[in-house]
């Protein structure tokens, strides 16, 4: 029996064979590449998504454009145009400092949401300047916001974006702390270590912790173990323990700290680090009425502003942060914030890595949001792109710099 002889292929189908392989590589590349490349037209296919853009006054692209969607933190965005409307850029939160007729200090708070440790030592060095040497004891008056008051959304962790808002509070109801060797020390220098944070930091291992205070009560217990501290500090003696509860009508007015970073700041600080403790801190004040706020009286204050402001009907706002799964704004409706704030452009964060976008996320789970300004054709043009299902992380900002790379946007 012979053995068998390999088959002979001809040079043409050799020279054919080899081009289909070459042309598989080819696609094998360039299909991914390709589909890679156009993250608009795979926003507009997605299923429940919401993508709107401005341009030069018209609407260029309306997909799903008056869907009501869960806006999550661009809800910030609603939250600041609100803020400027009402107390302008250059307004100052402020709190009071009074003395009871029995010695007692009490700090009234006006729901600063900016009253930092820094701040507590200016108001403190003014206390000794105008020659206060020694209280009776601290009162801490947080009436101004409802106590036991819930915020739609907030869960129980200990993030600090899940801190409890409080008329009073000091570093936006956070604690920063050291835990070494069973010790449990402040990480900031600028901070006293208090009872309260060494209680919570014990609980927690070994390294270095930011964590929420969890609870009003908490809260009001470091702000009065910090101020106690600093007032000693700088030789005020204080004799008694801390009162929580209103301060009596005939406490003497003794300072009234305005806090150093006025407004733009603030809302500037909000839309770049997405802090829920600030925005939900404005929700409250602007709903502030007759010297006192709840969520709910926020809640019916912010959308009669809407109304009046942009004459929305379908919509829902139940916090300022966008914490809550309930909030519901469409591609449109955020488009129409967008305009109202462009004049404060400036104040909303620059992606990173790419100039040609300013915008603010939003990121629940199973919620992807983006909205801002994209540079075109030497103008900036508003988006917006509200996610409502699981996509990549970074999707939406690749959705944005196409947009600002685009040559033109009629195809979509």
């Amino acid at each position: 029996m012979s053995a068998l002889k390999p088959c002979r292929l001809s040079a043409a189908f050799r020279f054919r064979l080899c081009v289909a392989w070459l042309l598989l590589a080819i696609l094998a590349v360039w299909w991914p590449a390709t589909v890679q490349a156009d993250p608009i037209g795979q926003a507009l296919a997605l299923g429940n998504a919401s993508l709107v853009v401005e341009e030069g006054g018209r609407t260029v692209i309306a997909d799903n454009a008056d869907r009501g969607m869960v806006p999550a933190s661009t809800m910030k965005l609603l939250t600041a145009l609100a803020a400027i409307d009402r107390w302008g850029l250059n307004h100052s939160f402020t709190t009071e400092f009074r003395q009871g007729r029995d010695g007692r200090l009490w700090v009234v708070g006006g729901g600063d949401p900016y009253l930092v440790s820094e701040e507590l030592d200016q108001a403190v060095r003014a206390l000794r300047r105008q020659g206060l040497s020694r209280v009776s004891g601290i009162g801490l008056d947080d009436t101004l916001f409802a106590a036991g008051d819930r915020i739609p959304g907030r869960s129980a962790s200990h993030n600090p974006y899940d801190a409890p808002v409080t008329a009073l509070a000091v570093n936006f109801n956070t604690v920063n702390v050291n835990v070494s060797g069973g010790r449990v020390s402040s990480a900031e220098s600028q901070t006293p270590i208090t009872r309260t944070a060494q209680r919570m930091g014990a609980a927690m291992g070994a390294g270095k912790h930011r964590v929420n205070l969890k609870t009003r009560d908490n809260a009001l217990s470091h702000f009065g173990e910090v101020l106690e501290a600093k007032l000693e500090a700088a030789g005020i003696r204080v004799d008694g323990g801390v009162e929580v509860g209103p301060a009596p009508a005939t406490a003497k007015l003794l300072l009234t700290h305005r806090n150093s970073r006025p407004l733009s700041t603030v809302v500037k600080n909000m839309l770049e680090y997405s802090t829920n403790f600030v925005a939900n801190d404005l929700f409250l004040l602007l709903g502030e009425r007759g010297g006192q706020s709840s969520m709910a009286q926020s809640q019916r204050a912010m959308e009669d502003w809407a109304r009046r402001k942009f004459g929305w009907r379908s919509f829902a706002i139940e916090d300022g942060a966008g914490l809550s799964r309930g909030n519901r704004l469409s591609g449109r409706q955020l488009i129409d914030v967008l305009d109202a704030m462009e004049p404060y452009r400036n104040l909303v964060p620059v992606q990173d890595g790419n100039p040609n976008v300013r915008a603010k996320t939003g990121t629940l789970r199973g919620v992807s949001c983006y909205a801002g300004w994209v540079r075109r054709n030497g103008g900036w043009t508003p988006f917006s792109l509200l996610i409502n299902q699981q996509v990549a992380y970074g999707f939406r900002n690749q959705v944005a710099s196409a947009l600002a790379a685009a040559p033109t946007l009629a195809r979509y």
